[in-house]
């Protein structure tokens, strides 16, 4: 554990299939975990000391690096940085657990200016899990995927695994026919709006990949959007700097795989919804027409160069 909140180790704990003593008792042989580790002090060290001596172990990193000065982040009386650097040598497989170890997460934008894993581990390749906190069945599943198999699952060109995070959250929203038929909330408490699409309210699920919508939290009881709050885009670099404030509406939204429409330019009638916050019907077939719009003056351009 880097610079972190320990929200990734308490949502592993809530875990309940398997639950987290199947998973230590049974499955793994835990040998070095600040939370979940009976052992403390000099011998807790001393494990972790040992361990390394051995190699060949899962390495599981959570929370970020600090790239400013060192010592923002000191555990057993050494940096955390070249703690990990020392373990990192002999694992045989690194993960980084949750946004703060993929990327920075919300630690970025501190004065410690964190650092995800990958930045500082360069001789072997680190799957990303990124998600605040990580979704433990992703991190479970990652895990059992490796020891099973011994190598790494399909990674994209942020080192996800392609299995969780191959789509954008917006394609598989349960809000996503409001959004078709241009139904955004404006007012959270008007009950007539309770469903619609939070494009408006600064939801980043068109920026934003993720097995969320079919992979709910805590057991299958809910997932964020469906309660209400818009998508924070906790699975991508941008999260948490470059997103904040997090309740402001998206300018650019993608809309198909490399289709995407700025908010403030479609028209006025958007324009007018995006400034005013006035619901209005039809908006997604505005977008939509926009797009195709653009589609035909291009490959009337291109006809007329030939």
């Amino acid at each position: 554990e880097g610079q972190d909140c320990a929200g990734c180790s308490e949502s592993l704990l809530a875990t309940m299939s398997p639950s987290v003593a199947e998973l230590v008792l049974d499955k793994l042989s835990l040998r070095y975990h600040e939370v979940l580790m009976a052992g403390s002090g000099h011998k807790a060290e001393e494990a972790l000391h040992e361990t390394v001596k051995e190699g060949g172990y899962v390495l599981v990193v959570e929370g970020s690096i600090p790239k400013a000065d060192d010592r923002f982040c000191v555990v057993g009386g050494k940096p955390f940085r070249e703690t990990l650097m020392e373990v990192a040598k002999n694992a045989a497989v690194i993960i980084a657990a949750g946004s703060c170890a993929c990327f920075g997460g919300i630690v970025r934008g501190t004065p410690s200016m964190g650092g995800g894993v990958a930045e500082f581990v360069k001789d072997k390749p680190v799957i990303n899990l990124p998600s605040c906190p990580v979704k433990p069945t992703r991190l479970v599943a990652t895990i059992m995927y490796y020891l099973t198999t011994k190598k790494a699952p399909q990674l994209d060109s942020l080192g996800r695994p392609v299995a969780f995070y191959r789509n954008l959250i917006h394609d598989n929203c349960p809000r996503l026919e409001h959004f078709k038929k241009g139904n955004f909330l404006t007012d959270w408490n008007d009950p007539a709006q309770r469903e619609y699409c939070l494009l408006l309210k600064g939801c980043k699920g068109q920026r934003s990949r993720g097995d969320c919508p079919q992979v709910w939290w805590n057991e299958g009881a809910n997932f964020c959007i469906n309660v209400g709050a818009p998508c924070a885009g906790c699975s991508e670099p941008d999260y948490y700097k470059d997103f904040t404030p997090l309740y402001d509406k998206e300018d650019i939204i993608e809309i198909s795989a490399g289709r995407s429409v700025d908010l403030n330019t479609v028209g006025a009638v958007l324009g007018g919804i995006a400034a005013g916050g006035v619901v209005l019907h039809g908006v997604g077939r505005v977008i939509a027409a926009k797009v195709k719009g653009d589609k035909e003056d291009t490959e009337k351009s291109a006809g007329e160069d030939k």
